[in-house]
Formats: structure tokens, sequence, C-alpha cells
């Protein structure tokens, strides 16, 4: 995995999700590997707010970058391929409105492997609280 936050240390800090809060949940996706692995992002498109994804040419021979939009605002590029030359998929929103009950979620940092799994299930994210 990848560095994604801001953050050494968090820890549980219940309350509501609000846009740019970090949030944990467990990953499961090929990325991660087989087993589930806890990963720590920022909620960066809330529901009912509008993400847009455009592919740009990339620095990567032959590949594109995916570029996320929150309401017209670049919110994530994610990289065609990933640590050791492994080719990714961008996620491809099949609404352009994130659903009730579903946060999307991401980094700021330019690997941050991000934007390929698509919105989380809300009851699957813990909010947290950076404590350094």
């Amino acid at each position: 995995m990848s560095p994604s936050i801001d953050a050494w240390a968090v820890r549980a800090d219940p309350g509501p999700i609000r846009r740019g809060d970090l949030v944990s949940f467990m990953l499961v996706h090929p990325l991660a590997g087989p087993t589930p692995v806890p990963v720590t992002k920022y909620a960066m498109c809330l529901p009912g707010d509008r993400l847009q994804m455009t592919e740009k040419r990339s620095m990567w021979p032959g590949g594109k970058d995916g570029w996320y939009y929150c309401n017209g605002h670049l919110i994530a590029i994610s990289k065609p391929v990933g640590r050791g030359g492994v080719r990714l998929e961008h996620y491809v929103p099949h609404q352009p409105i994130i659903p009730e009950g579903f946060i999307f979620v991401g980094s700021h940092h330019h690997i941050g492997c991000d934007s390929y799994y698509g919105p989380v299930a809300i009851p699957r994210l813990t909010r947290m609280g950076r404590v350094l």
C-alpha cells in the first residue's frame, strides 16, 4: 500500500462524517492482497454530491490517469499502474450523484493508490481524529 494521509497516528472519533474528515475502513480489494487491510483516507465526496471522472494522458507509457472531480473541484488523480508495475483500473462512476449511504474516499497524496474501489458504504466507515 502507499501513503494516504498527513497523520502519524489516528484514533476513533465518533460523530457524523463531514467532508475532509479522516475515515478508516477495511479494504477488500485485489490491491490489498488476499487479506483485508485497514486503511485511513479522507471523506472527499458525500451523498448527493456530483462525482465525475475523466481520463487524461499519463506520464506512464500507454496509460491514462483518472482525474476525479466532486462538484466540479479536482479531488483525486489515480494512476494507471501501482507499485511493481501492476496495471490498475480506474473506478468509473455508474451514476453522477453519490448515492445516500455512501462516501467517496481518497487522499491528497500523489501516489495514494486511491479511486480504484469507488464509494464506500457509510456503515463500513469509522470517523477518525488525528493524534499526531
